[in-house]
């Protein structure tokens, strides 16, 4: 497994963070499957890897959940507060809250940047008996459908060492405690611009452009500025996973 990604690549992008993921239809599909599947309406959740914020407010909002948040990074936090969140900075192995607080904790998209044993095995600790762990994760068995890996050929096996596929999260989350694993698959139609791809590439708001080597990243980007279309469709693959306590006896 690499190592965690470090807080300082998410304080450079967050002020770009929102505009380069725009919250839109499919951004809602996945909320309503996380809220559903993890039991978060009217819960205590705890949302590891907060961001700026945006599932906590929703969670606030509009599943009237009682939230907590933590983030790495300072910036991301910053601008979680912005929105009224209760954020703080945190790290997920090394959770700064009592045993068996919360009844639900959510990870979207942050899997692949923790040292996954630790992270679970600490979400696991602060919720109660029965308490239920939601996860959405990319399916790395899509990865040959990463848009920008016609540019950056190391790309799907990068992410293949980060992200955990069905088998290993089912096994890892019944290490942690888990005594029951839930798994569904979510396939997702997106369109961008080749302006906006560009823009993803050049800024690197995918922590993958991050681990590139530089000759590849700059190769890349040439080839990209070249032929990227003016718009580009592809689909995005999500794993959505509840791992639940056993309840108290």
């Amino acid at each position: 497994m690499t190592s965690p990604a470090p807080a300082e690549g998410f304080d450079r992008c967050a002020a770009r963070y929102d505009e380069l993921r725009p919250v839109d239809d499919n951004w809602w599909e996945l909320y309503e499957r996380l809220v559903e599947l993890g039991e978060l309406r009217g819960a205590r959740v705890l949302e590891i890897g907060c961001g700026t914020g945006r599932l906590a407010q929703a969670l606030e909002e509009r599943a009237h959940a009682r939230v907590w948040a933590i983030d790495a990074s300072g910036e991301m936090v910053a601008r979680a507060k912005s929105l009224g969140v209760n954020a703080r900075v945190g790290r997920a192995d090394a959770l700064p809250f009592k045993r068996g607080w919360f009844d639900a904790a959510v990870m979207r998209m942050v899997l692949h940047l923790l040292d996954r044993p630790r992270a679970l095995t600490e979400a696991a600790r602060v919720l109660a008996p029965a308490g239920r762990l939601a996860i959405a994760t990319e399916d790395p068995a899509a990865f040959d459908d990463i848009w920008f890996a016609r540019w950056f050929p190391s790309v799907p096996a990068l992410d293949g060492a980060r992200f955990p596929d069905e088998a290993t999260l089912r096994r890892e989350l019944t290490a942690a405690g888990f005594a029951d694993v839930r798994v569904e698959r979510l396939s997702q139609g997106r369109t961008i611009s080749g302006r906006h791809a560009l823009d993803i590439i050049r800024s690197k708001a995918y922590s993958t452009f991050e681990l590139l080597p530089p000759d590849e990243y700059a190769a890349g980007l040439a080839r990209a500025e070249a032929e990227s279309p003016e718009r580009l469709e592809y689909s995005f693959h999500w794993l959505v996973v509840v791992g639940r306590q056993a309840p108290a006896s």
